[in-house]
């Protein structure tokens, strides 16, 4: 009997994958699958040809089907989701994730970028087991649409009959795939096997991402079509007063203020803000008032909504497992959940009821310019199912909780434990005097606020700067508040050099170091490995030590975040802190995730260190009590971590 059967599939249709993800591309009328390459057991690859459906692959598609559909096989592919979404509609029959795994998956735990081709390359496969390099143009002909020229008499699809020799060479591609795939999974096995735990994670996040979140689909086309016809009068507002005939132009735009005697090296986010603040002309105001409006790229999150939203008004697969594979965070796909604009607006309910009606003039004439308010509510544009509320619970101050632990630092812990504020106890110890928020020296709480986000992985007057947006701290004194931090928290300024120290010293004798919190560091196969408490390990592929300014450097290979190029990258003690916090925070999530689930919650979606309920119970208070008390439960692996879950009810999505 089989036991497992590894799965690559090439399908067609109209929506751009890219644009719309999986479940709205499947669910297009146009969608449908062309190739199946399937081996079991390790066996050879077969490939069914959908488009011809000859004698033969009658007979295998028979005995695929029946595979996938028996819950004894686990079906291997590269990016699971993919695959089960789409044989879920070929088959027309649920594809479960507990009878799946993801190559894919397994592939960023060990460090390794998320393309199949990219990570074929980092392993070093022979030419033989590689992803075939034509596979892109091949995709490009077959399934997408293409443009109707008199050249190919106007059709819009491109089908094997129209090159029956690049449709053989897409067969073979298809073969090649899963060659490739079944390579790279032996050698992940190698590498680092994925845990039983993190398995049934994946298996709860499939769960998530097919069940979706509701969109408030009426409101958001109200906003995006509003949108349009105000990014017309805008425009033709600024070419009014400017006289350009594309006031959009930065050369054409910075030649007019430059007229108007204002010269500007930049006009991005931060240097428009800069010059709002300066004394200024009335027009040249206006105009870089529309551009300020012009430019809320919050707002392009609607459209997207709209493209990748399904028929019921869900929006699916926006999460994606493992996104951040140096600490195994989750991250956002298609709307980028995880960077939504906050609303600060007091009135919000008055602000989304005018846009959910569409009276566009009140809300103009109540807050000023609509683009403004429309980002404060791109949270609100996610609802909970007919009749339901949304319950929404969060860890509080989770990193700053997780780092005081790791590193002992007691004082920090009795003061979550105490249910103290943390920003004014941080003051506190850090200037010997009482803080109070709103009261007794409360104007330091801001210090102890910024110190506490920015210095905690080895952040210093960069780190400072950037984390203190309100700018209330003078440039000259925020490197002594660096070092007053720093001698408040010496456990934590501990901890740096330890870490550091213990993953060199893997790198160099390859023997376990183990450091407090049962966290160890390990080298084998070239690679470094930080265990967390949990049991899961962080892997850094091809860790070496190099000469560095300050002595041994820390070098893995990684995807450089500005150039997605697989590359060197160096790291310290400070930043393996910061994998290691946020490594323990995300497993504090999972563990919480796995006990709302358990309880029989629905989650339809979680944001950073914030899981989002939807639930139907008529008592809703109820319920956020029992997901803020799973929330606030020890953890075995985490003895003494002081956790807390803080949370609301609420008709639509929103921060508390």
């Amino acid at each position: 009997m089989a036991k497992t059967m590894a799965v690559d599939v090439e399908t067609f249709s109209a929506a751009d994958l890219k644009e719309v993800g999986v479940h709205r591309y499947v669910e297009d009328p146009t969608f449908e699958v062309l190739l199946i390459a399937y081996s079991v057991d390790d066996g050879p690859v077969i490939v069914i040809d959908e488009k011809t459906l000859s004698n033969e692959d009658l007979e295998r598609r028979i005995e695929f089907f029946n595979l996938l559909v028996d819950p004894a096989v686990t079906k291997y592919a590269y990016n699971a989701a993919f695959e089960r979404s789409c044989l879920a509609k070929w088959a027309e029959e649920p594809m479960p994730p507990e009878q799946w795994k993801c190559t894919m998956v397994h592939a960023l735990m060990c460090g390794l970028p998320g393309s199949l081709a990219a990570v074929g390359m980092a392993l070093g496969l022979p030419e033989d087991k590689l992803k075939d390099k034509q596979g892109k143009a091949l995709i490009d002909y077959f399934c997408k649409p293409c443009k109707p020229t008199k050249a190919n008499g106007g059709r819009v699809r491109n089908l094997p009959a129209h090159d029956p020799e690049k449709w053989k060479l897409f067969i073979e591609y298809n073969r090649q795939d899963v060659v490739t795939e079944t390579e790279i999974r032996h050698r992940l096995d190698q590498i680092n096997r994925v845990p039983e735990r993190e398995q049934e994670l994946w298996q709860l996040d499939q769960q998530i991402n097919d069940h979706g979140i509701r969109i408030d689909v009426p409101m958001v086309e109200k906003i995006v079509d509003f949108d349009e016809i105000r990014a017309g009068e805008l425009m033709e507002e600024a070419r009014q007063i400017t006289g350009l005939s594309n006031p959009n132009s930065l050369q054409q735009l910075k030649g007019w203020l430059l007229d108007k005697g204002v010269a500007v090296t930049s006009l991005d986010k931060d240097a428009l803000e800069e010059l709002l603040k300066e004394d200024l002309p009335q027009d040249v105001r206006r105009v870089l008032q529309i551009r300020k409006a012009s430019g809320k790229t919050s707002t392009a999150k609607y459209a997207k909504m709209l493209g990748a939203v399904c028929s019921d008004d869900r929006l699916r697969g926006i999460l994606q497992f493992y996104g951040a594979n140096r600490a195994g965070r989750w991250t956002g796909k298609l709307v980028q959940v995880h960077n939504l604009a906050k609303n600060y607006m007091p009135d919000l309910d008055l602000a989304r009821e005018l846009t959910a009606a569409g009276d566009f003039d009140t809300l103009q004439t109540l807050y000023g310019e609509p683009s403004f308010v429309f980002s404060e509510l791109v949270r609100t544009a996610f609802i909970p199912s007919a009749g339901n509320k949304f319950v929404v619970s969060d860890f509080s101050a989770i990193e700053a909780r997780v780092v005081a632990w790791v590193a002992g630092e007691e004082w920090v812990l009795d003061a979550f434990r105490q249910g103290k504020d943390i920003y004014c106890e941080t003051a506190s110890m850090m200037y010997h005097v009482p803080v109070v928020k709103h009261g007794e020296n409360g104007h330091l709480r801001q210090r102890g606020k910024v110190a506490v986000l920015a210095c905690g992985y080895q952040g210093g007057v960069g780190a400072m700067r950037a984390m203190d947006t309100t700018g209330t701290i003078p440039d000259e004194e925020l490197q002594s508040v660096v070092d007053q931090w720093r001698q408040a928290n010496p456990k934590i300024v501990q901890l740096w050099k330890k870490v550091e120290l213990a993953a060199k010293s893997a790198i160099e004798d390859h023997r376990m170091h183990t450091i407090q919190r049962n966290i160890s560091f390990g080298y084998r196969n070239g690679n470094l490995y930080i265990t967390l408490p949990s049991g899961r390990s962080l892997c850094y592929f091809g860790a070496r030590l190099k000469d560095g300014q300050y002595g041994d450097q820390i070098v893995y290979k990684g995807v450089n975040q500005t150039t997605k190029k697989w590359e060197d990258t160096e790291t310290y003690g400070g930043k393996l802190v910061e994998n290691i916090v946020q490594g323990i925070a995300r497993d504090c999530l999972a563990e919480a995730m796995m006990r709302v689930a358990g309880l029989g919650y629905r989650i339809v979606m979680h944001v950073h260190d914030e899981m989002i309920v939807d639930t139907d119970d008529p008592e809703p208070m109820e319920a956020l009590e029992d997901i803020n008390y799973a929330m606030s439960m020890p953890i075995d692996w985490a003895p003494g971590l002081p956790l807390k879950g803080d949370g609301y009810v609420c008709d639509y999505y929103r921060k508390d």
